[in-house]
């Protein structure tokens, strides 16, 4: 259909002189079958004789590879002869129908081409051969069953309509070849390249020590021949013997290569790998077995920094993390813990640069400034016993050195308390803070009881850890319910994304419990949104 419109003079000159020799054709088409089906029909076979002339896109390039005249060429009418025989008998049944041809005619040996023996790796079956017909002119003959033809014509699936048949192994490689492609396409264009890499014409067959005979296309390596057998064996290829010989993952085979794989337990997929590849299968698995690589080292990462900073006493807060990494230069949270993991990144300099970042900010708050962080306490003087004097939190109450607990992040509403730490600074944790039970057992004596008082606002940091779905659109439609809320505003986002689901943390100002609570419940009304819980 393109050189209908892209040569349109040439497809049209074709397509009128075809019509102008068909009645010549017809008739010397007429003269080479009529023989033929006299001694087709003395053996007794069903069969059917058809003809098919060649599209004009195909003469076309048959014209300008062979330098001819249309008049020149006498293989554009293919002569099909479809055998109605059992399954057990169509090898044999087809083979004696050659013969019949070339015994009539003289075979070109450089044309025949037997998919009866080795199949197409779609599952064509055929047997075709170029014979000189009369006035020594060519005709190629395709001679197949009439379950064969059905595949042809129809596809693969064509073969569950016959019961018993050998082949239906190639339709269980097939359709699992297809159940691979779907599983690990990343998005359908990915999709897309990989069906057009497996729509090749030209196979090579090649060997394995034991005999076992396997096909792939043209320009397959050693390594996708490894790919082939089996993944596991792909993943730790070192390389192979082809005929004897040691050669690299790269060496390209040849049809009748003897290959015999060598593997290394140490050996892991590299991604240059994929430069060489032409089979589905071995990039797939590639592109897989080093993205789980990485899901590794990066989970590693994150454990190595998170145990560093336990032990230097640093409560991680997610927000500044998130500055940390953008300020190393990194695009994504799975790059920097990877980097971690990899030992490429020294978790000293992340601890600095996250002191260093902490320290500006710090300093550039203002003592006016409304957030939870700028509060200031004092002791509420009651007639009651010193044990029971309360810590009240306010925005008119001045003159304690207090902070905000970094590890639970306690907001206006919840049920807190303040203990004293050793640079006299007061700090206020919430009542069900992971560290609670430990401060109350340990220091019992540095632990004051508070409770809240005064205006909120939005100045109150909450974090909130949500699970789901990785639907299109689910962020947004997320940060549009925050954007909404009254009094609430979006600080910090970040989300992972694997295997269909998605977690990150959303870093949100509130201005006390109450939103925080109703904003939870509006989150979770979003569809694919699995879990919401506050960290």
């Amino acid at each position: 259909m393109s050189l209908k419109y892209t040569a349109r003079e040439t497809y049209t000159k074709i397509a009128r002189e075809l019509n102008e020799t068909k009645v010549a054709r017809d008739a010397y088409i007429a003269d080479f079958i009529a023989p033929l089906k006299e001694k087709l029909d003395k053996t007794g076979l069903k069969y059917e004789i058809k003809g098919r002339t060649k599209s004009i896109y195909s003469i076309w390039n048959k014209l300008r590879r062979q330098h001819n005249e249309l008049k020149d060429i006498y293989d554009l009418f293919a002569i099909r002869i479809i055998l109605d025989v059992p399954v057990e008998k169509e090898k044999p049944e087809c083979w004696n129908v050659y013969s019949i041809v070339a015994d009539m005619y003289t075979p070109n040996p450089a044309r025949m081409k037997d998919w009866l023996s080795i199949p197409k790796s779609n599952g064509y079956e055929s047997l075709h051969t170029t014979v000189c017909g009369p006035g020594n002119k060519w005709v190629e003959v395709q001679i197949r069953t009439r379950r064969m033809d059905l595949v042809a014509e129809k596809g693969l699936a064509a073969h569950w309509k016959y019961k018993g048949i050998k082949s239906e192994g190639d339709l269980d490689s097939w359709m699992n070849n297809i159940r691979d492609i779907l599983e690990t396409a990343d998005g359908p264009m990915e999709l897309m390249k990989n069906f057009k890499m497996d729509l090749y014409d030209k196979e090579v067959f090649v060997f394995t020590p034991k005999g076992d005979l396997y096909k792939l296309p043209q320009g397959a390596s050693v390594l996708d021949f490894a790919f082939n057998i089996h993944s596991k064996l792909g993943c730790t290829c070192v390389g192979g013997k082809v005929n004897g010989r040691n050669r690299k993952l790269n060496y390209k085979l040849q049809s009748g290569d003897t290959v015999e794989i060598s593997t290394s337990p140490s050996q892991i997929p590299k991604l240059d790998w994929l430069n060489f590849v032409v089979t589905t299968k071995a990039r797939n698995k590639i592109k897989q077995t080093i993205n789980e690589l990485n899901n590794r080292v990066s989970e590693l990462g994150k454990e190595l920094l998170q145990r560093r900073f336990k032990n230097r006493k640093i409560d991680i807060d997610e927000a500044m993390l998130m500055r940390t990494i953008k300020k190393l230069g990194f695009r994504t949270v799975t790059e920097f813990y990877t980097a971690i993991g990899n030992e490429q990144l020294d978790i000293t300099s992340v601890i600095a640069e996250y002191d260093a970042i902490e320290r500006a900010e710090s300093s550039e708050k203002k003592p006016e400034g409304r957030s939870a962080e700028e509060f200031s306490l004092q002791y509420q003087e009651e007639n009651q016993p010193a044990t029971d004097d309360i810590l009240i939190i306010g925005d008119n109450i001045k003159g304690i050195n207090y902070r905000l607990s970094k590890c639970c992040n306690p907001i206006f509403g919840d049920e807190v308390f303040g203990f004293v730490s050793a640079e006299g600074v007061i700090k206020i944790h919430r009542n069900d803070c992971p560290n609670a039970a430990h401060i109350r057992a340990k220091y019992p004596y540095r632990v004051i009881r508070t409770r809240w008082s005064g205006k909120t606002g939005a100045g109150f940091a909450a974090t909130l850890r949500v699970v789901g779905h990785d639907d299109i659109g689910i962020v947004t439609n997320i940060s549009s319910i925050i954007n909404k809320e009254k009094d609430v505003m979006l600080r910090n986002i970040s989300i992972e994304s694997h295997d269909g689901m998605f977690s990150g943390f959303l870093v949100v100002g509130v201005g006390d419990t109450r939103s925080l609570d109703n904003l939870v419940k509006k989150i979770k009304t979003v569809k694919g949104v699995k879990d919401v819980q506050r960290t």
